[in-house]
């Protein structure tokens, strides 16, 4: 059995479906939640879920190896960002490589990098007029958006769309295809 670790910053709902793909399987199973963000609907989710979660410190997460330490010590197989809003650091990144990964919801490398996350990246792809959209899944390096990518899958962008309307085209691909993305790295 394997070990997933989500890391994410808002409401949850990639980590939930993630938590429901794994629920009854022998291959893997969400061993732990880490989150930035208090109050985050995330950790309500781990909480009803019966998963630990770790709530996070900026100073010690940027500047000390705690973190790497405590997903050593879990056995962590897999990190898996879904919807976490900091940069990974570099210590993180090289304690674990080719074991985290990341779903953009775009299709990058258009609309990635700092600052550009949930609506602002939709906002962005309207207001440029864009016939497409999508989410890319990819592996995290030391910088933003920027690993290589795993899958991209796209949806169509109308001119009638506005960023809420391309919000729910994306979020339906992510649920759809994070979970499957998850394990089929998991059994890599």
């Amino acid at each position: 059995m394997k070990n997933i670790v989500i890391f994410a910053s808002g409401a949850g709902s990639n980590a939930q479906k993630i938590i429901d793909h794994f629920r009854n399987s022998d291959k893997g199973r969400v061993a732990m939640i880490v989150c930035n963000k208090p109050g985050a609907g995330v950790l309500d989710i781990a909480q009803r879920e019966g998963i630990p979660a770790v709530l996070i410190e900026k100073e010690k997460f940027f500047h000390t190896d705690t973190y790497v330490q405590l997903l050593k010590e879990q056995r962590t197989d897999l990190i898996v960002l879904a919807g976490f809003l900091w940069k990974v650091p570099a210590n993180l990144v090289q304690a674990f490589p080719n074991q985290i990964i990341n779903i953009h919801p775009a299709l990058l490398p258009k609309y990635g990098g700092k600052g550009m996350y949930g609506h602002f990246v939709h906002e962005a792809v309207v207001a440029a007029g864009e016939t497409e959209s999508g989410i890319t899944i990819h592996f995290v390096n030391e910088k933003y958006d920027d690993g290589e990518p795993i899958l991209q899958e796209r949806c169509i962008v109308t001119p009638e769309d506005t960023p809420e309307t391309v919000a729910r085209k994306v979020q339906a691909l992510e649920h759809q295809w994070f979970p499957v993305i998850v394990e089929r790295i998991l059994l890599k």
